[in-house]
């Protein structure tokens, strides 16, 4: 039981976003580092994640059992029941915006509402059902985290928390179609209007370059502010632009299936590296 429950709050998931949450709160510290309230963000983010991806399985549990990926999951297996796990997320969420509301600051605690409000709401129960639209929207709450771990020290929202946003809200969408591209039938089976299901591959490639290409901006603007140094300029650029050079290669590629999980692997290193070098070259050294 108690390894279902951890499966349910989607660890890797949580485990990536803390990333940009440490990351945010890094660069408004300028390694000045307030170590028991980064404790704090980690600890309400964490929490206010999790309660959004167990609400998820929760609301996908009969889409869950359509999709080879989904279906060994505790809800469509029946190892747990839908009111206990709908308590779970209530509690889970619950405990998540009690810490950012009241042990980091009230700005961070709407922010964290906003981004379980786009995932749970907007994007579980309406778009993913519905458009084409989802993937664009719902990279609203996917945002947040380096947003709050950002406005938890600096308790505001200014450009550095904006241009944070920027990074990644585009990074998201180029990232997950390149997942959708390698399991469409999948999702077709299941009924979800993914962009790659209802408008092709060809279509959702295109779709992915002005996203990625938009991210080359977003760095500059970090650096142009005084966020982050000319080493993280230089890297971020040099691995944006290989990502860009890929996903156009992928509009003569033969092989969409591993065209696409190159993609999808560059596209999660390509965030490891910009935060890593980020929170390294932190201007205010």
């Amino acid at each position: 039981m108690f390894k279902d429950l951890v499966a349910l709050t989607k660890p890797r998931i949580i485990r990536l976003n803390l990333i940009a949450a440490f990351g945010g709160f890094w660069v408004a510290s300028k390694w000045h580092i307030d170590i028991p309230l980064l404790i704090w963000v980690l600890i309400g983010s964490a929490l206010t994640m999790a309660s959004a991806c167990v609400f998820n399985n929760y609301l996908d549990r009969d889409f869950d059992t359509k999709m080879a990926r989904t279906r060994d999951r505790a809800l469509p297996q029946g190892r747990l029941r839908p009111s206990f796990v709908l308590a779970y997320a209530v509690i889970l969420g619950a405990a998540g915006l009690a810490v950012l509301f009241f042990l980091v600051h009230p700005i961070t605690g709407w922010l964290g509402l906003l981004g379980m409000f786009v995932y749970v709401v907007i994007y579980t129960m309406w778009l993913k059902r519905n458009s084409t639209w989802s993937t664009s929207i719902g990279g609203v709450s996917g945002a947040m985290p380096p947003v709050i771990g950002y406005c938890a020290v600096t308790q505001t929202v200014d450009e550095g928390a904006w241009i944070l946003f920027a990074l990644l809200f585009l990074w998201q969408p180029a990232h997950f179609w390149s997942l959708a591209i390698r399991r469409r039938e999948e999702y077709r089976e299941a009924g979800f209007p993914l962009l790659p299901v209802v408008k092709g591959v060809t279509r959702t490639k295109w779709q992915m370059l002005p996203y990625i290409a938009l991210l080359l901006p977003a760095s500059i603007l970090m650096y142009q502010y005084g966020y982050a140094g000319r080493v993280f300029l230089i890297l971020s650029l040099a691995a944006g632009a290989v990502w860009f050079l890929h996903a156009v290669s992928g509009l003569r590629a033969k092989d969409d299936e591993k065209w696409a999980k190159t993609d999808f692997f560059l596209s999660i290193n390509y965030l490891m590296v910009m935060f890593l070098v980020m929170i390294l070259d932190t201007q205010g050294v």
